[in-house]
């Protein structure tokens, strides 16, 4: 699962590093923390547009949802897609046709549980460098895009980190970023990538406060990102 990113990153310097322009001015903000919960817009490169930036609402919304949204946010949770059933899945597969996106983050949080708490872990590069999660979109309308980060079986450091779910987000290796957008990429090449096409770059993941969990106070600051040290982790070892 991933239920919360970053992107520290201002706009010039994403525009700079990844060679795409930002479609929507003044729309983007940096953020240590996007709560998809809350539905936050995450930001993506379309199959049909590789060289541009979109706001695209964070929770997919298929064509059998789009009659009433908020009814629709109620009943399901399109936060993450399982890598897995995208083909099959009446909410996903129309998506993964010709939908495919890249959803531009620096960074995420999973949960780590230690007799019976849940501990919020920051993963990121590092050197705090950008990264696409592979993601699927929907057209709301000609200015409205909806949005779902891929997730796949947790690989070793995963399962310590997320430790009861054991998930992690499909985060494209650089040489896979491309391929992900391609028209000609058919089923079998979309199963194979969803298997084959996670990062090989180090991640680098600590413990952050757990206030991450309160819904009464503003975590979209640096403490999303502040490394904490809880004795009870401590005395489990350390994960890697």
């Amino acid at each position: 699962m991933c239920y919360s990113t970053t992107l520290r990153q201002k706009e010039k310097k994403i525009e700079k590093l990844t060679r795409k322009a930002f479609q929507v001015p003044f729309e983007y903000k940096p953020y240590y923390r996007a709560n998809g919960f809350t539905h936050p817009n995450l930001y993506i490169i379309k199959m049909d547009e590789p060289e541009n930036i979109y706001p695209a609402m964070w929770s997919l919304i298929p064509q059998f949802g789009m009659k009433d949204i908020p009814e629709f946010q109620k009943k399901y949770n399109t936060l993450n897609a399982k890598s897995e059933t995208i083909l099959t899945s009446n909410t996903y597969k129309h998506s993964t046709t010709d939908k495919r996106c890249l959803i531009l983050a620096d960074g995420f949080h999973e949960p780590h549980e230690v007799n019976g708490n849940s501990y919020p872990y920051f993963c990121h590069y590092k050197d705090d460098s950008l990264f696409y999660f592979a993601g699927l979109y929907t057209e709301i309308d000609n200015e409205f895009l909806s949005c779902t980060i891929l997730t796949m079986p947790a690989n070793e450091q995963f399962e310590q980190i997320h430790n009861k779910k054991k998930r992690q987000p499909l985060i494209l290796d650089t040489e896979f970023e491309t391929d992900w957008l391609r028209h000609d990429l058919n089923p079998n090449g979309i199963k194979e990538l969803t298997k084959v096409g996670f990062t090989t770059k180090e991640i680098e993941a600590y413990p952050v406060s757990r206030d991450l969990y309160k819904r009464d106070i503003d975590t979209n600051t640096p403490l999303a990102i502040t490394k904490v040290d809880y004795q009870e982790l401590n005395e489990q070892g350390s994960l890697f």
